[in-house]
């Protein structure tokens, strides 16, 4: 049986944290509807460890997750993608590589948590906004009406999620 899913790639520079996050968040919200990847320009050794430590213990599976080069998804036999979103300002500014199949894209750019200093407690609440914004934002999309909307209109909406007044949405925490 073939798979249905729709491939969503999530970019950043470093692929330690908000990509990552994403990542985990779409495989949990898309309910078996979309599968998630991420990647980054310029990625890092290691995911960081509040990027880890936070999807551990919201329960999201962390086995497979590692910082990656974008390059490991532009190839011909990579899985296609149906959707890329860069979550950072500088993956959005940076030439991407090509991806086949034409995939829809936006730019849903947030602060960087693993960028974030002071205590133990701000860095973690710079990590829990950042999945918290990353859940609406991923949420609003798993539940856009994609076999309605022609790719005009799906784009509108797309660039209309990432494009959200982040300090009005929705205030609830991760648990």
């Amino acid at each position: 049986m073939a798979d249905d899913r729709m491939n969503v790639l999530f970019l950043c520079t470093g692929n330690s944290a908000r990509s990552l996050i994403a990542e985990a968040i779409i495989e949990r919200e898309g309910a078996g509807r979309f599968r998630g990847f991420s990647a980054g320009s310029q990625p890092k050794d290691a995911p960081h460890p509040h990027t880890i430590g936070l999807l551990q213990r919201l329960g999201h599976d962390t086995s497979g997750i590692r910082s990656k080069s974008w390059e490991e998804f532009a190839g011909p036999d990579t899985p296609r993608m149906d959707f890329v979103f860069t979550v950072c300002d500088s993956a959005a500014s940076e030439p991407c590589p090509v991806w086949p199949g034409q995939p829809v894209s936006a730019h849903w750019g947030l602060p960087d948590p693993a960028a974030a200093t002071g205590t133990e407690a701000e860095i973690a609440a710079a990590f829990n906004d950042t999945y918290r914004l990353l859940r609406n934002r991923i949420s609003t999309f798993v539940n856009l009406p994609l076999d309605q909307l022609d790719r005009l209109s799906l784009q509108r909406r797309l660039d209309e999620i990432g494009g959200a007044d982040i300090s009005t949405e929705e205030q609830d925490e991760p648990s």
